[in-house]
């Protein structure tokens, strides 16, 4: 009889886990609180405009096609990745703007500050020794024990892993704005360029060698890609159906739901915010309660505002994806990262998916998400509910001013994603968007692990486990925490 694997909550981690787990003939049922699947990939639609709600940038290809593979399918059969070029438009305060895109950037370095030429190819080099080290030895491989990590300590020691990813673009480049283009990739998950490890450069060279993608119908598609091949496997999706606890008895994991006081498992992958997995879904048991205990005194990353809106007309030139410095850099970061209020001023990522995708909007129409990084609730317990429309009105008027012009009087539907929103529809603590914040100190074998170490048959996948946040690490953390699922059922079947 095929063991019986629960997996709370359909993020990308979680889907590509069942997936992985369901091909290798575990009976996999996979549980969703919210009426879609995708956990912080969900979509909304609205008047004929379809908005992503969270992840907009596919990187890594690769680590896609691994999971199709593993169930012997090509995902390509399920889903059309479109290349996006610039991968990013950088437009600063000052009028400046520059367009970030693979080995072109090269030249667009050399065009502005023709002395930092050299320094851009070592930097490269340098990323290029981070991917080959961080990424492909050692983001699906889990650190279970400290001799894990003293066995990466010389080679991260040696690429100076301790300094943050802005002193290493620093001590290679000169021009602050290359500096800035090249280091604001570690928000992406979660992390302050001022504060993650160097490693994280990696993603820059991820980038130049595999480039930024973007689904044909959305990154719905690929979530929807997902959950199709899970169930052509078998695997079980139940939507609308929130696990409000589980308690363990004679080595079972028993879930219980709205609909199922008791219901026995093997095993368990969460790929629930961590925190919420010890505290509320294992809260009845001291190992979870430790657990969350202990995850209170961490570091956190920031929060994100999001605002979806759908607009008449379109902007001609405009890029897929741009990033709106504000006037501060650091100082901004410093005020988002560890603030007690809502920073005076702000930096943008504007996506723009109609741009690549018109089908996303109605013919002649454009759809867009603007987000701008706020302090955690843990940091700045702001009252959303009075701040949330002021600062949308403040963003839309940036937008109108620099890069959409009439944007407000074409404006058509709009709705906000606020920190208190993190909180209450995806149990985030502190309303923190990428979990953990990736500190060196909060990375590998320091990170909460892929199999926890007190409660056995319990696993975790997605941005609190290793490697961390964005789509090519929650989709390794599933890689990961799937073999060791293979390999501990494996070693009991043979005891």
């Amino acid at each position: 009889m095929a063991r019986r694997v629960a997996v709370v909550g359909s993020g990308f981690g979680g889907l590509a886990a069942a997936v992985r787990l369901q091909a290798q003939g575990f009976s996999v049922t996979l549980f969703e609180g919210r009426d879609q699947p995708g956990g912080r990939a969900y979509v909304y639609r609205e008047q004929g405009f379809t908005f992503d709600a969270g992840p907009t940038v596919i990187t890594a290809p690769q680590c896609l096609e691994e999971v199709f593979a593993s169930a012997g399918r090509k995902l390509e059969d399920y889903v059309e990745l479109l290349p996006v070029t610039p991968f990013y438009r950088l437009l600063w305060s000052d009028g400046d703007q520059m367009d970030y895109a693979g080995a072109g950037l090269a030249d667009e370095i050399r065009r502005r500050s023709p002395e930092d030429a050299e320094g851009y190819e070592r930097f490269v080099d340098y990323s290029r020794r981070a991917y080959a080290r961080g990424y492909t030895d050692l983001a699906a491989a889990p650190f279970l024990r400290f001799a894990d990590m003293l066995r990466v300590a010389p080679d991260l020691a040696r690429m100076r892993a301790d300094r943050s990813v802005y002193k290493t673009v620093a001590r290679f480049v000169r021009d602050e704005k290359v500096r800035e283009a090249l280091s604001f990739h570690s928000l992406l998950v979660g992390g302050n360029p001022f504060e993650t490890s160097s490693i994280y450069t990696l993603i820059h060279y991820l980038e130049r060698s595999y480039g930024v993608f973007f689904p044909r119908g959305g990154t719905g598609a690929l979530v929807r890609a997902l959950v199709r091949l899970f169930e052509e496997l078998g695997g079980e999706v139940r939507l609308s159906t929130p696990v409000r606890g589980i308690e363990l008895s004679a080595g079972q994991h028993l879930v219980r739901t709205d609909a199922h006081p008791r219901e026995a498992f093997d095993a368990v992958v969460s790929n629930a915010d961590v925190h919420h997995t010890y505290a509320k879904l294992y809260g009845a048991s001291a190992q979870g309660r430790a657990s969350a205990r202990k995850l209170e005194k961490s570091e956190w990353s920031m929060s994100l505002f999001v605002l979806y809106f759908g607009a008449r007309g379109t902007w001609p030139g405009l890029a897929h994806h741009s990033v709106l410095f504000g006037p501060r850099y650091e100082g901004l970061l410093r005020e988002v990262f560890h603030g007690s209020e809502l920073p005076k001023d702000y930096s943008l990522y504007l996506h723009a998916p109609s741009v690549t995708d018109p089908s996303l909007a109605p013919p002649g129409d454009s759809s867009f998400y603007v987000l701008s990084p706020v302090p955690h609730l843990g940091h700045a317990p702001i009252d959303w509910a009075r701040e949330a429309q002021p600062y949308a009105d403040r963003i839309l008027q940036t937008l109108e001013e620099r890069l959409l012009p009439g944007l407000r009087e074409r404006l058509v539907v709009q709705r906000a994603f606020t920190p208190e929103d993190f909180t209450t529809q995806l149990n985030a603590f502190q309303g923190a968007a990428f979990s953990l914040a990736p500190l060196l100190t909060q990375s590998a074998w320091f990170r909460p692990h892929n199999r926890d170490d007190s409660i056995p048959g319990l696993y975790l996948v997605g941005a609190g486990t290793h490697p961390g946040a964005g789509l090519p690490g929650v989709i390794n953390s599933a890689k990961a925490t799937a073999e060791l699922v293979l390999r501990d059922f494996a070693s009991r079947s043979a005891a």
